[in-house]
């Protein structure tokens, strides 16, 4: 285990510094990024404003949160190989005018039909613009310092983004309007259009493979199966057959797409990329980083309103300290990683996010509880974004150029399954809990959610090999 985690590492050669249009291109990568994070939160708190004004159905409702998280994790890694093979700064440019138009479509939307296709179009985009994004930060910069300390920022920016959605959708709603959730993508994707065909660049086209359309076509109605049935187990329960159907289906089709690119020359994902420990084992510490977190914020937002009896405002308020803790996080991830390594830092984030975690199993209905809430909670957001840093350095490391983008968009469904898997999750085990009030089930759920953390640290430290060259030596 000493060696595993190792805490020294060579120090590589400083990197070069940044040009003022490798920071212009910095600053339009992360803000992408950010705005399509607040997009998976925004609107939760909106949704029975949007109901009554638009004639949703209180139980259609949930469908303005899955069809954005259908299309934004079902179609990530056909988008991502597809950069790889079209021009990531091309896909990257045509998912933000997506995002901008289907926003504009969201924002002035009179009826449910019109609203539900902003939001399919939303998530499209999010699937294309995310993995591009990404992989454009990692082939910008070499392996060392300047990517880690990206990485870092990107991290902490997607991560503070989904839960400042929630606090910014519910000040837009009761300051201002629902839509406004909507029209502020139009302003970001119209400054980034402006600016993105200056700034961006990306290596030299190499030679080109066939696109795997029967792969991309099977996993892609796999990850969206799996979506699908993740969501509704969080409305319907896990025994319906809503739930575990379309689950079923995904693992039909998950083999069956390990079938198909076990027999192609150039197929979707080579199984030697899914053979590398760090990438398979990086994706899951993320999905776990991902699922444990928001899964978390979901937890404590039903404490500290039905429990402790506070508003929808001052619980996202209040709740905002770790969106705090997640951009602090991310600025000192890469010194952490510099220091200790990439696998050492994930576990490290773990085990300090459990730790942090544990404490709120023991919530009680005192008010008191706010204040120890808020410190953990801190705490846990620096850690988790340790282990989130990490695991999107591991991942995306010592992976060819012309591969990149199908690493960043394998890293982007680790997200973005993990967010949508955790709260069901949770949901599932708090109410599972018979008693007179919410309380006891939010503890067993929290104390499950740290131990989840704990393990995934337990996992890493056993399982995951870094590359050859090691990138912890950052």
């Amino acid at each position: 285990m000493t060696d595993a985690l190792s805490l020294t590492r060579p120090a590589l050669p400083k990197s070069p510094r940044l040009t003022v249009g490798d920071r212009l291109a910095v600053m339009v990568l992360l803000t992408a990024n950010f705005t399509l994070a607040v997009d998976f939160s925004i609107l939760n708190v909106a949704l029975p404003h949007i109901g009554r004004e638009l004639g949703f159905a209180t139980s259609a409702l949930q469908w303005i949160v899955t069809a954005f998280a259908l299309c934004a994790a079902g179609f990530t890694l056909f988008f991502g190989r597809a950069a790889d093979l079209f021009g990531r700064r091309r896909l990257f440019l045509i998912g933000i005018i997506l995002l901008g138009v289907s926003s504009l479509a969201g924002g002035l939307a009179q009826e449910p039909v019109l609203l539900l296709s902003a939001r399919l179009g939303q998530g499209i985009a999010t699937a294309m613009v995310t993995p591009a994004a990404l992989s454009l930060l990692t082939t910008m910069f070499s392996e060392g310092a300047a990517r880690a300390r990206v990485l870092g920022l990107n991290g902490a920016l997607m991560a503070a983004g989904f839960t400042a959605g929630a606090v910014l959708g519910g000040i837009l709603t009761g300051t201002v309007s629902w839509r406004w959730a909507f029209l502020i993508n139009v302003v970001v994707a119209v400054i980034v259009v402006a600016i993105a065909p200056f700034v961006l660049r990306e290596p030299a086209a190499g030679p080109r493979p066939r696109l795997d359309v029967p792969g991309a076509v099977t996993v892609t109605l796999a990850l969206i199966a799996l979506v699908l049935g993740i969501d509704m187990a969080g409305h319907v329960g896990w025994a319906s057959p809503a739930a575990w159907g379309p689950i079923a289906a995904a693992v039909v089709l998950f083999a069956a797409f390990l079938t198909i690119e076990s027999r192609l020359a150039d197929p979707l994902i080579t199984p030697a990329l899914l053979r590398r420990t760090n990438v398979a084992w990086g994706n899951i510490a993320g999905l776990l980083a991902f699922a444990t977190e928001t899964s978390l914020v979901f937890l404590l937002t039903l404490y500290l309103q039905e429990t402790l009896g506070f508003s929808a405002v001052v619980a996202g308020l209040m709740l905002a300290v770790l969106g705090v803790g997640t951009v602090i996080g991310g600025v000192i991830a890469p010194r952490i990683i510099g220091k200790t390594g990439a696998k050492a830092a994930i576990v490290i984030g773990f085990v300090v996010q459990a730790a942090a975690t544990l404490p709120l199993a023991f919530l009680s209905e005192d008010h008191a509880w706010v204040i120890p809430l808020l410190i953990v909670t801190f705490i846990g957001g620096v850690a988790n974004l340790v282990a989130i840093v990490g695991y999107t350095v591991i991942a995306t490391s010592e992976i060819p150029s012309e591969q990149q983008g199908l690493a960043t968009g394998l890293v982007t469904m680790s997200q973005q399954v993990g967010i949508t898997l955790g709260t069901p999750v949770m949901s599932a085990i708090a109410t599972s809990v018979v008693a007179s009030t919410l309380l006891p089930g939010l503890q067993m759920a929290i104390g499950v959610n740290a131990g989840i953390a704990l393990v995934a640290a337990l996992l890493v430290a056993a399982f995951l090999r870094t590359p050859r060259r090691s990138v912890d030596a950052i």
